[in-house]
């Protein structure tokens, strides 16, 4: 699937063998695919949102907003596996959020269970973007949640997969705190230590912010990077804004009074990162390398909506339905941008994050490692000569249960071709929806269009039946799941 990367074209561009790019990547935590104030297609009106992105909607302005893009999977640790690896989490194996090395994570299901998956995640010897681009020459640094190996294994450290410099990262998905003053960890609610964010000491007891301090650190990492004679590549991945929901005191003032405590706490969370972008894209500016730096700007899973904010829970991706952990559209959209030397295309098609990893390699002008299966795709062409992206099959697989019940919320796997979608909820339901017509899934064509189901369900069956990760088991026989196909005949039979 991996598109050949078209090396003439980059003479027109900064990314060349004498000259190639500084890579940046703002990878935020549960960010819903509308949490900010950029017109997207589809999107409700950006009057209508509480959020002020300024410098993300001047980086777009200069870049490509994708009209649709998907996270790998509605929970973090695969997609952030996935966008360093360039393969699908049913691939890596890395299907549901780790923690803790050895043990899975999943939440507990009446009837089902998980196949056997990754616990352990990411581990050295792996290849990475990060080893990758290293070993090219390029000075990698991560700052923020990493979340890419379990506690207690080599992985849980960014520097054994390819990183040079790791500020912030270590093996949990959340901080313990957003306030220094608080020493950004759990002991003030009597929290365990594994969620305290490491290597910030110096800002423990200080009225700062877990975001601000990241960007601060990143600057000045960025800086010191850009002052070498190597490339940079720096992945920007701060914990907001995932739970807890905490209000930034400096941004606050920013956000408008009328929403409920916790929206408005969480509005201020999204200017938290917008400045977080400035800061670094002002390092750019001042070291004059803006136009030598490719900028990405996406989310690792959909917004949070089950839980922990306020208003009606499973309504604040809307129009796009239920959010984070949820096989329907609020679960898996995410925002993106790109924008760097030589762009003049556009991502007109879905995308996914593990197209990031070609794509990035492409822009580079390095060759992903002999022998390493890529699921992704490269935007490259498309971006730099208005190639058009590859028509192609996007699909989930997520056997887990996330906990939190609502809308889609179920071990699931999905496959979205042309407009089309169609998810199967392990040892349950299959449904069809058109995502042109119906972007809010709310009304299930399996029945309607049972030519359409086959043909996505025996394809989907054929993905479930031919990765690392398998589907659930019955608890009670130990038995797998039947496949979507399989599922799928059974609920259009006669009765």
């Amino acid at each position: 699937m991996l598109l050949p990367c078209v090396f003439a074209l980059l003479s027109c561009a900064a990314a060349s063998a004498e000259e190639p790019p500084h890579i940046l990547v703002v990878l935020v935590d549960d960010l819903g695919c509308f949490d900010h104030s950029l017109e997207v297609p589809g999107g409700p009106p950006v009057a209508e949102r509480p959020f002020h992105t300024p410098h993300l909607a001047a980086l777009a302005r200069g870049g490509v907003v994708a009209a649709c893009a998907y996270a790998a999977a509605p929970v973090c640790s695969p997609s952030r596996v996935s966008l360093l690896t360039g393969q699908h989490p049913a691939r890596h194996g890395v299907t549901y959020w780790t923690l803790h090395g050895g043990r899975d994570t999943s939440a507990s299901h009446p009837q089902l269970a998980p196949p056997r998956w990754r616990t352990d995640s990411l581990q050295p010897g792996d290849v990475t973007l990060a080893a990758t681009l290293r070993a090219a020459g390029y000075h990698t640094v991560h700052v923020g949640k990493a979340h890419f190996g379990a506690r207690g294994t080599p992985g849980e450290d960014p520097r054994a997969l390819g990183f040079d410099r790791n500020i912030g990262g270590h093996a949990a998905g959340g901080p313990g705190s957003f306030l220094g003053r608080e020493g950004f960890s759990a002991a003030h609610r009597g929290g365990d230590a594994v969620w305290d964010v490491p290597g910030l000491d110096a800002y423990h007891g200080q009225d700062v912010y877990l975001t601000d301090a990241l960007a601060a650190e990143a600057a000045r990492a960025l800086a010191e990077g850009l002052a070498s004679d190597r490339p940079v590549f720096l992945h920007f991945a701060p914990y907001a804004v995932h739970a807890p929901i905490t209000a930034n005191p400096r941004t606050l003032p920013r956000v408008p009074e009328h929403l409920e405590p916790r929206e408005r706490a969480y509005a201020s969370m999204v200017a938290s990162v917008d400045d977080a972008l400035g800061a670094l894209l002002a390092v750019l500016d001042r070291t004059g390398q803006r136009e030598r730096t490719l900028v990405v700007f996406t989310s690792d899973n959909g917004g949070l909506s089950a839980h922990g904010r306020g208003g009606a829970a499973h309504t604040h991706n809307r129009p796009l339905a239920s959010g984070k952990g949820s096989a329907l559209e609020g679960g898996v959209r995410v925002p993106l941008v790109i924008a760097g030397p030589g762009l003049r295309g556009a991502l007109d098609a879905p995308v996914v994050t593990y197209d990031l990893f070609p794509t990035l390699l492409d822009a580079a002008g390095v060759a992903a490692p002999a022998g390493h299966a890529v699921d992704g795709v490269s935007w490259w062409p498309a971006l730099t000569a208005g190639a058009p992206l590859p028509e192609r099959d996007l699909w989930w697989h997520m056997p887990h249960a996330w906990g939190p019940e609502g809308p889609g919320i179920a071990p699931y796997s999905a496959l979205r071709r042309g407009p089309l979608k169609l998810i199967h909820f392990h040892g349950a339901a299959v449904a069809l929806y058109d995502l042109a017509a119906d972007p809010g899934e709310a009304r299930d064509l399996a029945a309607e269009r049972p030519a359409a189901a086959r043909a996505l369900a025996a394809a989907l069956a054929e993905r479930q039946r031919g990765h690392t990760v398998g589907l659930s088991r019955f608890k009670a026989t130990g038995a797998t799941v039947p496949d979507a196909h399989t599922a799928l005949e059974a609920a259009l039979a006669p009765r």
